[in-house]
């Protein structure tokens, strides 16, 4: 019996598929997060630069390079060291679930009257684990309160007791 050894690097459970013919690569918190930030910065600025995104995210640059390399590879970003990188289409479109994700848990919390700084750590939290039909439900929920502010206010007052 032959046994047959294959190089292998260790992914979690969630990494990406590198293999040409299966599905596209599914990038890690981590990298939609960078995803995220890079779209925000370009809408911002026009452009995304390592400095930029190092300084917005609280980290080094060399970390941002590493991550930005990564998604050079996995085709999410066009990236040309001293010269810049731009969104891919495919990172574009995550970039913009995760805008919308943020988005609508934003909108949600708000109108329960949570304060900005437990928003903030609550949505980095959740926005990489809920469900597209959660994110849905949340924004009708979202849209009900608002067209039903009698409700809302019921709510609230409920909380207060």
């Amino acid at each position: 019996m032959k046994t047959l050894f294959v190089k292998a690097r260790l992914i979690s459970a969630d990494a990406p598929s590198t293999i040409p013919g299966l599905m596209p690569p599914k990038p890690s918190q981590s990298a939609e997060d960078y995803l995220e930030r890079i779209h925000e910065l370009m809408e911002e600025k026009g452009y995304a630069r390592v400095v930029d995104i190092a300084s917005s995210l609280g980290v080094t640059q060399a970390s941002v390079t590493s991550m930005v390399q990564k998604l050079d590879e996995m085709g999410f970003v066009n990236y040309e060291k001293y010269r810049g990188l731009m969104l891919t289409d495919e990172g574009r479109a995550i970039a913009l679930k995760i805008h919308h994700r943020h988005e609508t848990l934003a909108r949600f919390f708000s109108l329960l009257g949570l304060d900005k700084e437990t928003q903030g750590k609550d949505i980095e939290g959740l926005e990489h684990h809920l469900s597209g039909s959660t994110i849905e439900c949340l924004e009708d929920l979202s849209r009900f309160l608002e067209q039903n502010p009698g409700t809302l206010n019921q709510f609230l007052e409920f909380r207060r007791e």
